[in-house]
């Protein structure tokens, strides 16, 4: 199975933020999935572990 990666314009708008608070976040939270350099000037995350924390911050919020 292929994995699918996403740009931080797309995770900023998935989230309904700019795109300097994903890289803030990229900074500030451990748990936030680290990005991966794909080549000079691509940097992208993959959408599964994007997916896992997502879940992962539902489960804790609904504890």
């Amino acid at each position: 199975m292929s994995e699918t990666y996403i740009s931080d314009t797309q995770l900023a708008t998935r989230y309904r933020v700019h795109r300097a608070t994903i890289w803030r976040w990229v900074k500030a939270d451990p748990s936030f999935p680290r990005p991966i350099v794909l080549s000079p000037g691509c940097t992208r995350w993959k959408l599964s572990q994007i997916c896992t924390w997502e879940a992962m911050k539902y489960d804790r919020a609904s504890v």
